[in-house]
């Protein structure tokens, strides 16, 4: 493996026009006075909406009047669901200081949050074994890798995070993010758990320390069918597919960014 794998993927048709507009995006907002006279009060709407957001993408979709009344989380399957979505998101700050250090333990902490419920508890937090290979997969990508092979790509990842690079912060996350959405290490919540990682490259490395903006309300707006096929693109290696996901994945931490100015103008 390269020294720095992640460099070479910054010179891909697109990638570092991309990037380089969801960074401004994002440092627009944080340096905007008005943003941060109420940040704690962005933070936390932008939590609720990015639990809102990333649960739905897998298809559990409720009201957002009936999310902030607290009325969704009934019990149901889908208010489940959001309910699992919203304690992710709230046990991710708690993680971004080990993430740079321990990738693959707060991911296994990630997973044992989000699959409360879900899941026995043996399987809890623990990467998917060959006696227990199966993974859920509400996006339709298909083509799950074998349990061994989603054991290796995920060590892999690990090593590559608490590496140095060249790559920007938006590049690792992507990679990240996909990685984890692809090769679905877990029995369930493989998703809600890759849409987290996002959060955590960008809190961990200095981008959005504060979790501000809304990278999964991004990924909303594009779609899950576009979600879905950029993500099949980057799972088949091929350097455009890659590309495209890159790219997308860059415009939804750009159209998250504005998701926090829409924030601010709903505040009270």
């Amino acid at each position: 493996m390269p020294q720095d794998p992640l460099a070479p993927l910054v010179d891909l048709p697109g990638v570092a026009d991309a990037v380089q507009r969801a960074r401004s995006a994002v440092d627009g907002v944080l340096w905007d006075r008005a943003v941060r006279a109420r940040v704690a009060e962005v933070v936390a709407v932008s939590r609720l909406r990015g639990g809102w957001a990333s649960a739905a993408i897998d298809g559990a979709e409720v009201r957002p009047d009936a999310l902030v009344s607290g009325d969704a989380l009934d019990g149901s399957p889908i208010g489940r669901v959001v309910a699992a979505s919203l304690a992710l998101q709230a046990e991710i700050p708690a993680q971004v200081d080990a993430f740079g250090r321990s990738p693959l333990q707060v991911l296994s902490r990630l997973h044992s949050v989000v699959s409360v419920g879900f899941v026995d508890g043996e399987l809890r937090g623990r990467v998917r074994t060959e006696a227990a290979p199966a993974a859920d997969d509400p996006l339709r990508l298909g083509g799950l890798p074998a349990a061994g092979d989603a054991a290796r790509r995920i060590t892999a990842l690990a090593g590559i995070l608490t590496r140095p690079t060249v790559a920007p912060a938006l590049v690792v996350a992507a990679v990240a993010h996909a990685e984890v959405a692809v090769t679905r290490p877990f029995a369930w919540g493989s998703g809600l758990v890759a849409r987290s990682v996002t959060r955590l490259v960008l809190a961990a490395r200095g981008v959005d320390p504060d979790g501000v903006t809304v990278p999964e309300a991004g990924l909303f707006a594009a779609g899950r069918s576009a979600y879905a096929e950029a993500l099949r693109a980057y799972a088949g290696g091929e350097p455009d597919g890659v590309a495209r996901w890159l790219v997308l994945h860059a415009e939804t931490v750009r159209v998250g960014a504005e998701e926090s100015r829409r924030i601010l103008a709903d505040l009270p």
